[in-house]
């Protein structure tokens, strides 16, 4: 994997580069849609890479390691063969399902034991393991196994967890070492800092997965209640110690300000189910603020989606239709929501991209989050 850094803003610390994979290249700061079961809910691949213009998706490996299973993803080649995508795809480690499991598992030194949320079958993740697994899926990046902490979280507690998520990334990096991809191109690895929302902690945190001098690098245990304003400080924290010439990975992030925002700080990559979640329950995102698709004032409303066209549905869809839709049940509003909402933020990426290119990014940033945050 290489990163190229293209531009930087003079406003802030915003930049836009180039990630090179076996699969493509990325361009960032990028948005990446998350298709948890080898899937993004409600939207066809060909839409993903045509219509949203995703250039990365991600895999989960929890749920994938449970249904399908890996006897199934090797036999079909690996996570891209299997759901006919071409683009890169990042796997997480499955640590983030495991810590939503809190009543279902058992963390150890070794690893974490859980029960599934399918079957109440028993099975254990380690390094070496979710390191293997990921190998199988096939991913480009993959990530390092860690314990994301909850919010709030006491300082003792989150020293530990740290401290345990540390080790386990030396065992991560050790396997990934020894071991090579099934399906001959490279595979690679992201450590994950942690630290709850305590400076020193995440300021260690940063050091250590620095000095691991990976190719890239991600900051967890954020976006799990903590306020907006200390996920800004945290993550500004760990830009700044993190290295300047390799991406950076906030996960689980966000909502379009949250994007921006982060940005500014020096993020590179994002996700979030936020996009196709809420689109299944109304809410649209667009370049002039949050719409409920279901609202009454939307009835007989027969402009775009959004009059700035950020989606290619705005151009097929009315406000007046897809609220129609919604209303009557109809599956079809689901999915050209999820479509939508995908599609606006990719095209908040690439806007914001282009005025990093342009040095125009801070003023624009500012301008466009009072914007966003707008209910319509």
């Amino acid at each position: 994997m290489d990163f190229k850094i293209e531009a930087k803003d003079a406003g802030s610390k915003a930049r836009a580069g180039v990630i090179t994979t076996a699969h493509g290249q990325i361009q960032t700061p990028i948005f990446m849609p998350v298709g948890t079961v080898a899937s993004v809910k409600g939207v066809h691949q060909h839409e993903l890479k045509d219509d949203i213009k995703a250039q990365i998706i991600l895999g989960n490996t929890y749920h994938l390691f449970l249904r399908p299973g890996l006897d199934v993803m090797r036999k079909a080649g690996g996570l891209h063969q299997f759901m006919n995508w071409d683009k890169p795809i990042l796997t997480d480690s499955g640590g983030y399902q495991v810590y939503s499991l809190a009543a279902q598992r058992k963390l150890t030194e070794e690893g974490v034991k859980f029960a599934s949320h399918i079957d109440g079958s028993r099975h254990m993740f380690t390094p070496e393991n979710t390191m293997d697994t990921q190998r199988i899926i096939g991913a480009d990046i993959m990530m390092a196994l860690d314990e994301c902490t909850p919010y709030p979280c006491d300082y003792d507690y989150a020293k530990k967890s740290m401290g345990l998520t540390h080790r386990w990334l030396d065992r991560c990096c050790a396997r990934v070492d020894e071991t090579e991809g099934l399906y001959g191109y490279e595979q690679t690895l992201f450590p994950i800092v942690q630290g709850s929302t305590y400076k020193d902690l995440r300021t260690q945190s940063a050091e250590y997965i620095a000095s691991k001098n990976r190719a890239g690098n991600a900051i967890g245990g954020l976006s799990v209640g903590e306020p907006a304003e200390m996920m800004y400080e945290m993550t500004a924290l760990v830009c700044d110690i993190l290295p300047a010439d390799k991406p950076r990975y906030l996960m689980g992030v966000g909502t379009p300000v949250n994007i921006l925002e982060n940005i500014a700080l020096g993020v590179d990559m994002m996700d979030c189910v936020m996009p196709t979640r809420n689109a299944r329950n109304g809410m649209l995102f667009t370049s002039n603020g949050i719409i409920n698709i279901k609202n009454e004032k939307w009835k007989d409303d027969f402009s775009p989606i959004d009059a700035n066209g950020t989606s290619y549905v705005d151009q097929f869809y009315s406000k007046a239709y897809l609220r129609h839709l919604f209303i009557a049940g109809e599956r079809l509003a689901g999915q050209i929501a999820s479509i939508h909402n995908l599609a606006f933020y990719l095209w908040l990426v690439t806007e914001a991209r282009n005025q990093i290119i342009n040095n125009t990014f801070y003023d624009w940033k500012n301008q466009m989050v009072k914007q966003l945050a707008a209910r319509l």
